[in-house]
């Protein structure tokens, strides 16, 4: 029960920011493909038009009735504390059209009719409509529940997949859609982001389907899938995404956070290659999936140093330094670790120099014009110069 109400505090928090902060408009969309109408939410980033050029990742949220907010306000919490980039979030009303709009054959398990149509809707209306109106990047995310947790999979057997992440929460599976997902995920040629989340108190065919769908993803060998399951023990099938939501995004945007502990323990620490070439790497996917052009975060240098450190592979402070004056070059950070880099490597002289040098540049980090004089004074008290 305790877990329970900091779950739902959290999102209340959340709530609070996406109603005093961000931009919510309301539309009727008319819609040929479905000869209709339809509600859709669209939650736009704060400071939206602040910068002209930024573009940002999409989500696609079914079941925008009850579904959009739970997504909007933990994106918009999560892209505050920079965990995640700013992303437009567009919710599509289904109410009592819900299972018209998510119809599939019994044969092949495939949408027909209604679902054919509302198919579509989606990927050859709606999705357009956003990209000229706003500065969408190529980044997209699908968000469903129950029977739109098993719509959603649809788009991933496209040739092209319309979107990149799949946040699939409790769904009522086709009958053959396990083996399509598996199939298809087991062969894709580019980054792919598949979240699945389940609770003890789903239906047993829930239950059953998503154990099944689990154990095909988890032997799949491919290295461009990127999978994060949950089985959440206690919630009910319609509080779930309360739970999951925050969980899939944490997963899909892990690359985006700044190095955690774990991250440094379990694969900086147990890198054979370069920490620098690994912290760079992080960043140009960065930049890959979302387009954007992230500063490398002072942290992340510092987890980086603190990794040289303590395996002593002093030689990598040389490339640690190039890439710290190209990101800060107004700075200390690229003189610090250069004087690191020579101290270590039997450079006195040059360390004591280049410490001295940095007398002009900017503090940063606790790094400091007085230590970078201390370092260089006790190089040459120790040597003579």
């Amino acid at each position: 029960m305790k877990h329970m109400k900091s779950v739902f505090c959290f999102l209340l928090f959340a709530f609070s920011f996406n109603i005093f902060e961000a931009q919510v408009i309301y539309e009727s969309f008319q819609s040929n493909k479905l000869g209709e109408s339809r509600e859709i939410k669209i939650q736009l980033p704060r400071g939206y038009n602040s910068d002209a050029k930024k573009i940002y990742p999409l989500f696609v949220v079914l079941d925008g009735d009850y579904l959009f907010e739970a997504v909007a306000g933990n994106v918009d919490y999560f892209s505050y504390w920079e965990d995640m980039p700013e992303a437009i979030i567009v919710g599509v009303n289904q109410s009592e059209k819900r299972e018209d709009d998510c119809l599939y054959s019994e044969q092949n398990s495939l949408p027909i009719e209604t679902g054919a149509s509302f198919f579509e809707f989606i990927g050859a209306e709606l999705i357009p409509y956003i990209q000229n109106k706003y500065r969408i990047g190529n980044f997209k995310v699908a968000v469903g529940h129950g029977e739109t947790a098993n719509f959603i999979n649809y788009y991933l057997l496209k040739q092209q997949p319309l979107f990149q992440g799949y946040i699939v929460i409790s769904p009522e599976l086709a009958p053959k859609m396990n083996s399509f997902v598996t199939e298809r995920l087991d062969k894709f040629e580019t980054k792919i982001f598949y979240y699945l989340a389940s609770t003890t108190n789903d239906a047993a065919t829930i239950k059953k389907g998503t154990e099944d769908l689990n154990k095909g993803l988890l032997a799949i060998e491919n290295k461009n899938l990127f999978y994060n399951n949950d089985n959440f023990e206690g919630p009910s099938h319609y509080s779930v995404p309360t739970h999951a939501i925050p969980k899939a995004l944490e997963a899909i945007f892990s690359v985006f956070q700044p190095i955690s502990k774990d991250e440094y323990k379990e694969k900086i620490l147990k890198l054979e290659t370069s920490p620098v070439v690994y912290l760079a790497e992080k960043y140009q996917t960065i930049k890959e999936l979302f387009g954007i052009e992230k500063k490398i975060l002072i942290n992340d240098f510092k987890a980086i140093e603190a990794a040289i450190e303590k395996k002593e592979e002093f030689k990598y402070f040389e490339d640690l330094g190039k890439l710290a004056r190209d990101q800060y070059p107004e700075t200390l950070l690229g003189n610090y670790y250069l004087a690191r880099f020579y101290e270590e490597n039997g450079e006195p002289k040059k360390a004591m120099r280049t410490y001295q040098s940095g007398y002009s540049f900017e503090e940063i980090g606790g790094i400091t014009k007085d230590l970078m004089l201390e370092k260089a004074d006790t190089i040459k008290a120790d040597f003579g110069y």
